[in-house]
């Protein structure tokens, strides 16, 4: 029933190609070059965690428990009432909010918090929230309820939104069965369980080094490996090992089968075969797709074949350029690129063909650099600003965090955004965004201000200097912001369906959009400049850096490809046969992607997305395709029109999940969202960004 979530006289001045660039750095960029400053108190009293006064203490995690099972009861005995004066999604959507405000808190403050009587009181606030939420979802009186209402009507006036919503809680809570005979229903129940309990038993073992007698590995690069007594451990693929035995080996040794994997592999997703069945679903992949952008697996295939086969030909020129360099590298004619060369040559051409030094780029990325960009970015595209805020005593979790009040030049704050950005001891090595609370409607006409988290793993910053930041932390920076700022800038009726509670396939399209301007030479001429002498990025470093963000982008792209096909046919008829896993990605390769499967590796069963996106896997090619016919429709001839930015507030991230994603895209660029159009659309980026790859290292040859 319910899922637990986690001015335009400066848009004028910004829309030059060369822009003003100053000295000295804002005051939000000199409060992140800076270590947060640590707040002592002596006076002021603590006012809880996130401001909520019931977290002064570990102990206020029970408070909050007992008051959200008193009020559920509270609102299932409205829901059901012949007495009822509100409409059914009000009521359906306050149990949600008073729930996830809870449940997602306490989920962030059990792997975030550094003592361990808040975790623990986190966690048995989650466990308890989970025991609610499995009553609720044995509740036929309130499933009756809803239902009546989705089928035949509210008694109250409803609108489109309302009607959405109200289908979307209804599709939660058959998700368990609730519909079904009583026997069914139990057996719905036990196989949630069961592949619940498959899944993390599939992932621990899918993280587990391979343990090989010496003997299996050459001499020659035997010692690359640790060791244990007479075995050597394989902890991972080295793809970016000079030594083409090394990546070979490791690739090799590290996906031997395991029958343990494959065993645990076929009972997962014939688990999920009969989950499926039981709730009336073809497979389970037509299950997974319910509500989403892509609506059924037909419509994800017919993609994946069109961009498959234009991908081809595209993708073999990049392995043969690989093939090539191997060749050269190597002094043997006849050698060809192969499936654990890829990362390694991508990482070669990069410093061949660009001239790129390792760490070159670090200086010019401080972080405090990186979030003026992003402040300017923001108040460009929808005049909005972040503002470093001060926090009150025993607001944080740590003393390493920022505050961020997001302010709209008209509309006030709009929200918070916690960044907690730096790495330490016991917190999860990750780049996450976090709902701490959902924005939603509130009875008064108010608006209930989101409130998320930012997390990220840089290095802490020291008293000589700023934390710098690698191209790629700059990426994931912007992405995570999008993600963030999907949440700030949505503003629909519910809780339920804000931000980035909408369909998976379309959730990354806003913070991979914002991958896009943290990649485009314009934006990062903004804020680009060295941390000691504030001199901007040099032309030629600025072009380099943008064109090795794009190298082998068809063998690359082909390869997402080819995981989401598999993950398709996993999940697929191939699931009721229980076939062997190893031989349908044989099959499945063969057919999507370039390079041959190596005989007796099995890498399916270390692809633990295969728990946590279970048909789903797609979800991140489609965002991406989105994200680039986004771009190359609004932003690519601007990245700061203010029209497009509004634009792209009001039609896509105002309305979260609360209207049709497939709808939401189609009315935003005005066209059919057809697989050919998308396949075409990605197709239209990468030949791009191979002529300006091509015409930058002819330029400097």
């Amino acid at each position: 029933m319910l899922q637990m979530s986690r001015s335009s006289t400066r848009a004028t001045l910004m829309r030059g190609r060369h822009r003003k660039l100053v000295s000295t750095w804002s005051p939000l960029a000199t409060a992140f070059n800076a270590p947060p400053s640590k707040r002592i108190n002596f006076t002021r009293e603590d006012v809880g965690l996130f401001r909520m006064p019931e977290l002064r203490t570990f102990e206020g995690f029970y408070l909050l428990r007992d008051n959200v099972e008193n009020k559920s009861q509270d609102l299932i005995a409205e829901a059901i009432s012949s007495q009822r004066q509100r409409k059914m999604v009000d009521i359906f959507d306050e149990l949600s909010d008073s729930l996830c405000k809870v449940a997602d808190l306490a989920e962030f403050i059990r792997i975030a918090h550094p003592k361990n009587k808040y975790m623990e009181a986190a966690e048995q606030a989650c466990i308890s929230i989970c025991g609610v939420v499995e009553s609720l979802n044995t509740h036929k009186p309130l499933y009756q309820a809803l239902r009546k209402v989705v089928e035949q009507g509210d008694l109250k006036p409803t609108t489109e939104v309302d009607q959405h919503v109200a289908r979307l809680f209804l599709f939660d809570f058959e998700q368990c069965g609730i519909h079904l005979p009583e026997a069914e229903r139990l057996r719905v129940v036990r196989l949630n369980d069961y592949i619940l309990q498959l899944g993390q038993k599939f992932m621990n073992g899918a993280a587990q080094p391979s343990v090989l007698p010496r003997s299996y590995v050459p001499e020659s690069i035997r010692n690359y490996f640790p060791t244990s007594g007479e075995n050597v451990i394989i902890t991972g693929l080295c793809t970016n090992a000079e030594n083409v035995q090394m990546r070979e080996a490791a690739y090799r040794l590290y996906l031997q089968p395991s029958e343990t994997q494959e065993e645990l592999l076929r009972d997962l997703l014939l688990c999920r075969h009969e989950l499926a069945k039981s709730c009336g679903f073809e497979t389970y992949a037509h299950r997974a797709l319910n509500a989403s952008t892509m609506e059924r697996p037909e419509l994800v295939h017919e993609f994946i074949d069109q961009l498959s086969d234009q991908l081809r030909p595209r993708a073999e020129a990049d392995f043969a350029l690989m093939t090539q360099m191997k060749r050269k590298e190597s002094g043997q004619p006849n050698v060809l690129a192969e499936i654990w060369d890829t990362p390694y040559f991508t990482t070669q051409l990069k410093r061949q063909s660009l001239e790129e030094q390792a760490n070159e780029f670090l200086p010019y990325f401080s972080l405090g650099g990186c979030m003026e960009g992003l402040d300017n970015l923001l108040q460009a595209l929808y005049g909005v600003r972040l503002e470093n805020s001060e926090m009150e005593p025993g607001e944080s979790w740590h003393s390493d965090i920022y505050k961020l009040a997001v302010v709209h030049e008209s509309e006030g704050l709009l929200g918070y955004i916690y960044c907690d950005f730096f790495e330490r001891s016991g917190k999860p090595n990750q780049d996450c965004h976090f709902t701490i609370q959902g924005g939603k409607r509130l009875p008064d006409g108010t608006y209930q201000l989101p409130i998320v988290v930012v997390m990220l793993g840089l290095a802490q910053p020291r008293w000589a200097g700023p934390t710098l930041l690698s191209p790629a932390r700059v990426d994931n920076l912007f992405h995570e912001m999008g993600h963030a700022m999907h949440s700030m800038l949505a503003r629909t009726e519910y809780q339920h369906v804000t931000g980035t509670r909408c369909a998976t396939d379309f959730a990354e399209v806003p913070s991979v959009l914002m991958e896009y301007f943290a990649s485009d030479p314009r934006v990062l001429r903004t804020f680009a400049r060295h941390f000691q002498t504030h001199k901007p990025i040099s032309e030629d470093m600025l072009q380099r850096l943008c064109a090795s963000k794009h190298l082998f982008a068809a063998s690359e792209t082909q390869l997402q490809v080819f995981y989401s096909a598999l993950d398709q046919e996993y999940h697929g008829d191939m699931a009721q046969k229980g076939g062997n896993t190893t031989e349908t990605l044989k099959t499945v390769q063969n057919r999507y992607y370039g390079l041959p499967h190596v005989e007796n590796t099995a890498w399916q069963l270390r692809f633990s997305h295969l728990v946590g996106y279970g048909a789903k896997y797609y979800a991140y090619l489609i965002s991406k395709t989105i994200a680039s016919w986004i771009w190359q429709t609004y932003f690519e001839s601007n990245p700061f029109n203010r029209q497009s930015g509004e634009r792209y507030r009001a039609e896509i991230l105002a309305h979260g999940g609360a209207v049709p994603s497939r709808q939401l895209v189609a009315n935003f660029l005005q066209r059919e969202m057809t697989p050919s159009v998308l396949a075409n659309s990605l197709i239209h980026e990468i030949d791009t960004d191979e002529t300006k790859i091509k015409e930058l290292i002819v330029s400097r040859s």
